[in-house]
């Protein structure tokens, strides 16, 4: 079946969320909303996320799912916000507790957050089947760029987070805390296993040279035959020593400190303190190694 799909870009974050509408009922699921925020002032917005509740209230939707493909390091998630506003049931796949296993010391996490992924409604086991009204679904586990990932196959449709990118841009870095270029590869095999007119939707793009327009709809075949890391000639080797010297070369993304600590706890912000504000904290020469200032760019690539 063919899913009614809005996008909803966020140029701060290059992120492309979704609403995904099931043709036949008013039924709709919410894929990887966005929290808007400012480094500079530590502001919440929520703007972006106002969007597609605007978007759901005006066509007179019913919010089923709001399912997050991973945990994001690139922003924050507006999940919590559009559950209370919209309902429906909060998802991620189920490794998200070895997320939380290895970022919670990070972040000195202490007793706040559990490592069992029971801050989301629901957690999805590689291959399970849900629905979205009249739409089969199906999750499956497509981890590298993080433990945790996920890509759902809605109807035709496959959401593949940060798995991959547009064919001229690629694949996901896979060299943050829990991530492995060898388990990358295996995984876009398995989303390269689907029909080849499947249509793919990215999380993220960003514009390579050459590019001038944002684009996030491809199909498995244009990405076999076209992807410029991961073609079906490319072997495994072959990948991880490309992806391995690529990663190496990358200096983190510029959110990843308070996206990865609210968002390993689905989106909540971190206990207030004694004086009733919340703190987000930054971890000291923990992740990544030093880069000079003008390699400032994309950073999930």
């Amino acid at each position: 079946m063919h899913p009614q799909i809005q996008p909803f870009f966020d140029e701060f974050t290059n992120t492309i969320s979704y609403v995904v509408r099931d043709p036949e009922s008013t039924a709709c699921a919410i894929v990887d909303p966005v929290l808007d925020f400012d480094p500079a002032s530590a502001r919440t917005d929520t703007k972006s996320a106002d969007a597609v509740i605007d978007y759901v209230e005006s066509h007179g939707l019913d919010c089923q799912w709001i399912l997050e493909t991973h945990v994001h390091a690139d922003h924050l998630s507006a999940a919590p916000y559009i559950r209370e506003r919209l309902g429906g049931q909060l998802a991620i796949g189920s490794r998200i507790s070895l997320t939380q296993e290895t970022f919670g010391p990070i972040f000195n996490a202490g007793q706040d957050l559990a490592s069992d992924g029971s801050q989301f409604d629901h957690l999805f086991e590689d291959g399970d089947q849900f629905s979205v009204g009249a739409l089969s679904a199906r999750a499956i586990h497509t981890p590298g760029h993080t433990p945790a990932c996920m890509t759902y196959l809605i109807g035709d449709a496959a959401f593949v987070g940060d798995t991959l990118f547009m064919p001229d841009f690629g694949t996901a870095r896979a060299d943050f805390p829990g991530g492995d270029a060898r388990t990358l590869y295996r995984s876009i095999r398995k989303i390269y296993a689907l029909a080849p007119e499947t249509r793919l939707f990215m999380c993220h793009d960003y514009l390579p040279e050459g590019r001038t327009e944002h684009r996030w709809e491809t199909t498995v075949g244009e990405q076999r035959r076209g992807n410029v890391h991961m073609r079906d000639d490319v072997t495994e080797d072959e990948f991880v020593a490309m992806r391995e010297a690529r990663d190496s070369q990358l200096g983190m993304p510029k959110l990843i400190l308070p996206s990865i600590q609210v968002n390993i706890r689905a989106g909540r912000m971190p206990p207030a303190e004694d004086n009733g504000t919340v703190y987000l904290k930054l971890p000291v020469n923990v992740l990544g190694t030093p880069h000079s200032p003008e390699e400032a760019g994309p950073r999930t690539q």
